[in-house]
């Protein structure tokens, strides 16, 4: 069954790791972030919130719909004076008018069928001139095959019924582009980008986190039983290595402005 946001089992699964360098770097180099008032929308445990708000943002502000990520997202960012938290939505942030100089809306649109709504709210909350960021992964960067580095995608070699689910969740490049230019914005810029998701020390380290499904919402489709078969999978692909495993996941980033 999908994840369920709201359920305080899962609070701490967007919390347990840290933004990449790979991904500050090019949100420095397209946006800037020294300075910048930034919102940070379906926030989850505040893993970007704190990596933002520790590189120089004058203030951050994340927003999520779950009272629980929040909670994981308070604790996440606790001891850093430049964050707010408040509950809302990609459709209603209940943010005032015209106030961010980035809008980043990171792993969320896949969880959303109104993106003509979620974009009209991403423009009214942004400032005249400010930077719309959203990152998430089309079909094509979900469904490339598995490797030692893109551990996603294994799941769906074991599991060829996942295909169809994160098909049916997922966005096409196109369709993100075609909404962006119909709700009144100019795409500056599409990268893409294989940022590191994280580095485990070892397949035991792999085995556990994926055993807690931590940050994965399409592990929540699968019985207990399934995942235990999908980690032995995994194990037989990687070989049962010793060494250091550098999990990476392919993104598409559309980085756009009002017109």
């Amino acid at each position: 069954m999908p994840i369920n946001f709201h359920d305080k089992r899962n609070r701490m699964t967007y919390t347990t790791r840290t933004a990449d360098v790979s991904w500050l770097s090019l949100i420095k180099e397209h946006a800037g972030i020294v300075g910048k008032e930034i919102v940070d929308i379906g926030c989850g445990g505040g893993i970007y919130t704190r990596a933002l708000a520790s590189s120089g943002a004058a203030h951050v502000t994340g927003v999520d719909f779950s009272h629980e990520m929040l909670q994981g997202a308070a604790r996440h960012c606790e001891n850093l004076s430049n964050v707010t938290l408040q509950q809302g939505n990609a459709y209603n942030s209940g943010l005032p008018d015209h106030t961010f100089d980035i809008v980043l809306e990171r792993a969320l649109i896949h969880h959303l069928h109104d993106l003509h709504s979620c974009f009209q709210e991403a423009k009214r909350i942004l400032k005249p001139g400010g930077v719309f960021i959203i990152q998430d992964r089309t079909p094509e960067d979900c469904l490339m095959p598995g490797d030692e580095n893109h551990i996603r995608g294994y799941f769906f070699e074991k599991y060829p019924k996942l295909i169809d689910m994160e098909r049916s969740r997922r966005h096409e490049a196109a369709e993100v582009q075609k909404l962006l230019d119909s709700n009144g914005f100019v795409i500056l810029k599409t990268v893409q980008l294989w940022e590191t998701r994280c580095v485990h020390q070892d397949m035991a380290a792999l085995n556990s986190d994926l055993a807690q499904r931590t940050g994965r919402s399409i592990l929540h489709e699968l019985t207990d039983h399934e995942l235990g078969e999908l980690i032995v999978f995994i194990n037989s692909k990687l070989r049962n290595r010793a060494d250091a495993i550098i999990e990476k996941d392919s993104w598409t980033l559309w980085i756009a402005v009002p017109k």
